[in-house]
């Protein structure tokens, strides 16, 4: 019977065009090499190589043999990895975001009602995130937006709005509220790691030269120490704290403030349920009206 492994040094031989160099890769004598493909050509009853003194080639047996072995090994391996990502599946809930806040409340309390489940999440763009969840990649993501399509199931569960946060001595730290442009222009200190709101900053301040810090503790030093501007959330002060010496101030756009939305396959809409209703007992009137 045919056997995977010697599809694979059939395309190992293919790749590096002699026994030797096959053999090398493969970490196989070339005489063991030898008898396997002599009896893979044994099996299929043709021969697979010219062979010559001091060297073999593939002859147009051998040719088709390579072309139709790389879709066997590459079904093979698809075979796996799907077998592989389904008992993942089975044992892990995936999330995935447009922002960090969500999470923050989120992740915990997917470990406490699914506590026999793992628990993974990232951090991705809006159309990587929908071609996960199509794809059984995520169990469930959040968008700053509603889905209209008919296989998903959706709904607003919490808010967020930006603030800015200014050292006392800045010319604007009185007002009452800004808008992007007033900042627009001025360094800013930035996260990396704050999902979709970099476009947003990027779109509405285009001028603006952004300082940008991989490292939350990093970041939170640099704040208290410098006299630039930075951006904190509602959410964000609400689990981490509002920033010391600083002065908070909302940002008016209707882009400063989002609406996240849970989004899932219907499929998964009985699984899910548990987090579902607990999600919604805490939506508020401003929350849905958004």
């Amino acid at each position: 019977m045919l056997e995977l492994y010697q599809l694979i040094q059939l395309l190992a031989i293919a790749e590096y065009g002699t026994m030797s160099g096959a053999a090398e890769r493969l970490h196989l004598s070339q005489p063991a090499l030898s008898r396997s493909m002599q009896k893979l050509e044994d099996i299929l009853q043709v021969a697979l190589f010219d062979r010559q003194k001091n060297k073999i080639t593939l002859n147009k047996n051998g040719e088709l043999a390579v072309e139709q072995a790389r879709r066997v090994v590459q079904q093979a391996h698809d075979l796996v990895e799907q077998v592989r990502a389904l008992d993942r599946s089975q044992r892990t809930i995936s999330i995935g975001t447009c922002a960090p806040a969500p999470l923050w409340e989120l992740v915990s309390l997917v470990s406490q009602l699914y506590p026999e489940m793992t628990v993974s999440f990232e951090m991705k763009d809006t159309d990587v995130l929908l071609d996960g969840l199509k794809s059984g990649v995520y169990q469930f993501i959040i968008l700053p937006f509603a889905s209209n399509e008919p296989e998903y199931y959706c709904f607003p569960f919490e808010t967020e709005r930006l603030y800015f946060s200014l050292p006392p001595v800045h010319p604007l730290s009185c007002s009452k509220g800004l808008y992007f442009r007033d900042i627009d222009g001025e360094s800013i200190l930035l996260l990396s790691q704050i999902g979709f709101w970099r476009e947003v900053c990027r779109k509405m301040m285009p001028l603006t030269r952004a300082l940008v810090q991989t490292e939350q503790e990093d970041f939170n030093e640099l704040v208290q120490a410098s006299a630039l501007p930075a951006f904190t959330s509602d959410l964000a002060m609400r689990w981490l704290g509002k920033p010391e010496n600083r002065i908070v101030i909302p940002v008016l756009d209707s882009e400063a403030a989002a609406v996240y939305h849970f989004v899932c396959r219907k499929d998964d809409k009985k699984k899910l349920s548990a987090l579902i209703q607990s999600l919604k007992k805490n939506i508020t009137p401003s929350t849905v009206k958004h």
